[in-house]
């Protein structure tokens, strides 16, 4: 992207759009780690994404980066959470869908305030737990 607005012209934008963007900004984050990760078939690719890009993979994230947000991305995350629309896809709970959408609307933000450094900060807490978090999702998967 090569526009880079400020905080506050960031902040104007509702958060479902600031998500629609996140959304991708992570699935791109979690993509090239993958690869970086070493030459893999494309069908070990694609499954080690979807583990980390489902509602639950991200709503366990951002539970556990909620103490690490700060006052600004507390609030988008907030903001995102609440506004995440009707339709929950059919793997997902509409509590995970909720932190889902709030996780990818701080992704979102940050792309679009042009802070990727904190962007890859945060990325990178994410990457660094992903073996704790993905069992942590798939034990809330068996209960429910």
């Amino acid at each position: 992207m090569n526009f880079q607005l400020s905080e506050k012209e960031a902040r104007q934008f509702s958060p479902l759009t600031m998500a629609f963007l996140g959304d991708c900004v992570y699935e791109l984050m979690v993509r090239s780690a993958i690869v970086e990760a070493g030459s893999t078939p494309v069908g070990n690719l694609h499954s080690a994404k979807i583990k980390l890009v489902c509602a639950g993979f991200q709503a366990r994230a951002s539970e556990a980066l909620l103490e690490q947000f700060t006052a600004e991305e507390l609030s988008v995350f907030q903001r995102g959470k609440n506004a995440a629309g009707n339709t929950v896809p059919r793997n997902a709970t509409p509590a995970d869908y909720r932190k889902a959408t709030g996780l990818e609307a701080v992704f979102g933000y940050l792309q679009l305030s042009g802070n990727t450094q904190r962007l890859e900060a945060l990325f990178s807490a994410i990457w660094d737990m992903r073996e704790e978090l993905l069992l942590q999702n798939q034990e809330k998967t068996t209960k429910n």
